[in-house]
């Protein structure tokens, strides 16, 4: 390559480049575009580049301080996980001190020992054991004694935010086999078993009038009962009213308005109401060949007219309630959610669509037919209280407006047990009084597909995950909040319909103290007694 030294206007350019146009012909122009320059620069400096660096700085120490947040976020969240591990291990270990001089009937301390007999037949380790419910006993890890025999410390395997609803009753020891749970107490009682101010004297069972005489227990070592004896009867409802009225008994529930009349005004009499921590509901059997679809068992709960049934229930009652829209929490609670509604409104006209598409055709004495069988279902009814009666009758008629024959079945009250336990119903109305305000704690019982309290029988084994990582959530608060959003699903599997719950009404002798309608509030039987 060739390299050319050419004299410019005093300038050396050194190149084996043409430039062209763009070689200046005059010093003025190099001197001007310097001085341009300069002027650019100064004004960069003076204007643009402060701008810029305080936009930079603005920036670091949004990065910075967010930066610094972030670092003592994570270190708040790592002390508040410190300080959560420690309460729920703590909380996972709870103790229960007993006193000294508490023992059972037969001079058995009460101790430890009654707590971990309790949990062993109650947390489902062993399926022998005909355990009405597992709920809460079976997320515990162990049960121990602690710095003494008469502490009993109880260890949860995860998390249970329930457990002050657990050992509300205590098994004796000596009942230490499934043997002996299962059979020693049916068809009879053992009070050396039994605490209390108070112990049976005699009992009548399976008799035309079953009773208990409960007479003051002189090895209870707590405060004494004012009464001398407590007799239990069970009764026909026309029976107690008229016993009642009659002087024979001292209290009976008042929860028809007939029954009602029928106290009122009386002389010596009192009637007290409170909410009825109650859930009346209608089951639909899923294993009865007319529901085994789901559009035959939704149909059934679009067709049945709530509102009817709660006239009836309540007439007379001066009393009213929205309609319950679950089974795990009341109304009257905080967290509560009307679940039901999210599945299921009264609709005859959908009802009627969805029989169809279920291949239900109306029969010419207008009952639905399908494969040669028609639409028949049974209702067994165990009262004779006419309210019972009325409300079959509601749903009987709801359900011919739809095509379904509904047959009422009269029973015995005794007859309750074994049909509930054999299914041997399609529709049936049933109630469960909840003891305790921890309705959550019970969502398994009430909705799991192998539960033994889950008569209708739905359910899947998808959902029962979904409980068992419900159940796993600390904080009571977010796990209602979950078991609302479980519950709206499993309604809609339709096997469960709320009807009710109703109010406590019970009408009680003047002169009869610390007795009467309380709702979840539960008062020391001791404490019952006759005004002076």
């Amino acid at each position: 390559m060739r390299i050319d030294v050419v004299p410019v206007n005093g300038v050396l350019l050194e190149s084996g480049i043409d430039l062209g146009p763009l070689l200046p012909h005059h010093l003025s122009e190099v001197v001007v575009g310097i001085i341009l320059m300069l002027l650019v620069f100064l004004v960069m400096w003076k204007a643009v580049v402060p701008a810029f660096e305080k936009l930079y700085e603005e920036r670091y120490q949004r990065i910075e301080g967010g930066i610094r947040r972030a670092e003592q976020a994570e270190s708040k969240a790592e002390a508040a996980l410190a300080e959560y591990n420690d309460q729920l291990n703590s909380a996972r270990e709870e103790a229960a001190k007993i006193r000294e001089e508490a023992k059972f009937n037969d001079g058995t301390p009460i101790d430890y020992k009654a707590f971990e007999n309790t949990w062993k037949a109650n947390n489902g380790q062993d399926p022998a054991y005909q355990a009405s419910s597992t709920d809460g006993y079976v997320q515990i890890k162990s049960v121990k004694a602690g710095a003494s025999a008469k502490e009993a410390v109880v260890t949860f395997d995860g998390v249970y935010s329930w457990w002050q609803g657990l050992f509300n009753l205590l098994l004796h020891p000596a009942v230490d086999t499934p043997e002996k749970y299962n059979t020693l107490y049916k068809g009879q009682v053992h009070p050396e078993w039994g605490a209390g101010p108070y112990k049976v004297e005699n009992v009548a069972i399976g008799t035309s009038a079953p009773q208990a005489t409960f007479v003051p227990n002189e090895k209870w070592w707590g405060k004494p009962g004012k009464l001398t004896k407590r007799v239990m009867k069970q009764m026909e409802d026309q029976a107690s009213l008229n016993a009642f009225l009659n002087g024979e008994i001292d209290a009976t529930g008042v929860g028809t308005g007939e029954r009602l009349a029928a106290v009122k005004g009386k002389e010596g009499t009192k009637v007290y109401t409170s909410f009825r921590s109650q859930n009346v509901l209608l089951t639909a059997n899923s294993a009865s060949q007319g529901l085994s679809d789901p559009k035959v068992r939704e149909a059934v709960f679009k067709t049945v007219d709530r509102k009817l049934i709660a006239n009836i229930v309540f007439k007379g009652l001066d009393y009213s309630e929205p309609f319950p829209g679950s089974l795990v929490q009341f109304s009257i609670q905080d967290g509560y959610r009307d679940n039901f509604s999210k599945a299921v409104t009264l609709d005859v006209k959908g009802a009627k669509k969805l029989l169809d598409e279920a291949g239900w055709k109306e029969g010419k004495d207008g009952v639905r037919v399908k494969d040669g069988k028609k639409l028949e279902l049974r209702y067994p009814v165990f009262s004779d209280d006419p309210n019972i009666k009325n409300i079959a009758v509601s749903i009987q008629s709801d359900l011919k407006n739809v095509g379904i024959s509904l047959k009422i079945e009269d029973h015995p009250s005794s007859d309750f047990a074994p049909i509930m336990s054999k299914k041997q119903f399609d529709l049936v109305m049933s109630s469960f009084v909840s003891t305790d305000p921890y309705g959550v704690a019970y969502f398994r019982q009430t909705y799991a597909s192998d539960s033994t309290l889950n008569k209708s029988g739905t359910g899947s084994k998808e959902f029962d995950a979904k409980i068992a990582e419900m159940e796993k959530i600390a904080d009571p608060k977010k796990q209602i909040a979950k078991a609302n959003e479980l519950e709206a699903e499993a309604f809609k599997f339709y096997g469960v319909m709320p009807v009710y719950n109703g109010a406590t009404k019970r009408a009680v002798k003047e002169k009869v103290a610390n007795y009467g309608a309380m709702g979840f509030v539960k008062l020391p039987i001791q404490n019952i007694g006759f005004v002076k």
